[in-house]
């Protein structure tokens, strides 16, 4: 920094505020400065900079992963918290941290500046541990009792109700809702429980009755599910689906059977990306997932609590929102009045009618 501060005929304290931007400097100064440390080669070392700001700038994205890895879905939640943290000159670190006494051990060495917790459950020891550790923390997903907790989740309830209204527009009022593992239910997994009570009102509200399966998060699952949900509803007409890993073998279920996709069966899929969404045939109607938007605010709250820029607890839900494709159109039923009269209640002649 001196041969630098040399070259550039300013003081050393004028390129640690170029440096870290803890002063405003002029761009004509600053210019000089980067053209010194281009000149001379000077790259700052990072783990200097932490240990004499007592900072790592870097944060840590927690997510439990099994042998599935991330799909396009989850992928958008991190590289929204990536572009964050870079913005804000920060690196993110994916950990995926598995039990207790490993997020306790990661909390202990002080190597993150804060960490954004995913894969939230209604009761989660994790959020604890951080506490108790000092690790400044930000959920995306929530706990039961969120009081004193910065956040960030899907709007499940309006998620789940436009879904519904959805289909319920076209006719459809045997909807059969395909979710989580019954294990993820039992365990608490926000997502799975939420969706399980929006999908009861949500129906109730519409008099309907809510028939919900659950499946294993795989292929196979969603085949066993559809199986499931055929034997409980034989005359179901709408599937809604928050597993997407299980969706395709839902599909391909349906196909194996003769039950054409949206002729006779319908298929919404939620908290999808339409990355996902596009690889079916016909492509889904979705509740596109917010990931990235809710991967960037986690981050950025994360980083006002690091700072001490923002004292206030964060709390915001984002609903998914509706992507109408190929893969719903008007109930069976409303599909025969409107070929026998001549008349079309879309006004597009959807698909398979």
């Amino acid at each position: 920094m001196h041969d630098v501060a040399r070259l550039a005929r300013v003081s050393v304290s004028t390129v640690s505020y170029v440096l870290t931007g803890a002063r405003p400097i002029s761009q004509a100064t600053r210019d000089k400065v980067l053209a010194a440390m281009t000149e001379l080669g000077y790259q700052p070392n990072a783990m200097a900079r932490g240990l004499a700001s007592r900072r790592s700038r870097i944060v840590g994205l927690l997510m439990p992963m099994d042998e599935r890895g991330l799909g396009a879905t989850e992928t958008a939640f991190v590289t929204g918290a990536a572009a964050a943290a870079s913005v804000a000159g920060y690196h993110l670190v994916l950990s995926p941290v598995g039990n207790l006494d490993d997020l306790r051990r990661l909390a202990s060495q002080r190597m993150l500046d804060g960490a954004v917790l995913m894969e939230v459950q209604v009761e989660d020891e994790r959020v604890g541990a951080l506490q108790e550790a000092g690790v400044p923390l930000v959920l995306i997903g929530r706990t039961g009792d969120t009081t004193g907790l910065s956040y960030v989740d899907i709007d499940f309830d309006q998620t789940v109700r436009e879904a519904v209204a959805h289909l319920v527009s076209l006719g459809h009022d045997r909807i059969v809702y395909v979710n989580h593992s019954a294990a993820a239910i039992a365990a608490g997994y926000g997502p799975a429980v939420r969706t399980r009570d929006a999908f009861v009102a949500a129906m109730t509200g519409h008099g309907l009755e809510p028939v919900m399966i659950t499946a294993e998060d795989s292929a196979a699952g969603g085949r066993a599910a559809l199986t499931a949900a055929l034997a409980q509803a034989p005359d179901l007409t709408a599937v809604l689906v928050m597993n997407e890993n299980a969706i395709f073998g839902i599909l391909g279920e349906l196909t194996n059977r003769g039950l054409a996709v949206p002729r006779d069966v319908s298929v919404v899929s939620m908290v999808t990306s339409p990355q996902v969404a596009e690889l079916a045939t016909p492509a889904l109607t979705a509740m596109t997932s917010p990931g990235s938007a809710l991967g960037r605010i986690a981050v950025e709250a994360l980083l006002r609590h690091v700072t001490g820029t923002g004292n206030d607890n964060h709390q915001q839900l984002l609903p998914c929102a509706l992507e109408v494709r190929g893969s719903t159109c008007p109930a069976p039923a409303t599909v025969a009045v409107s070929v026998g009269d001549g008349s079309d209640p879309t006004g597009s002649g959807p698909p398979g009618t």
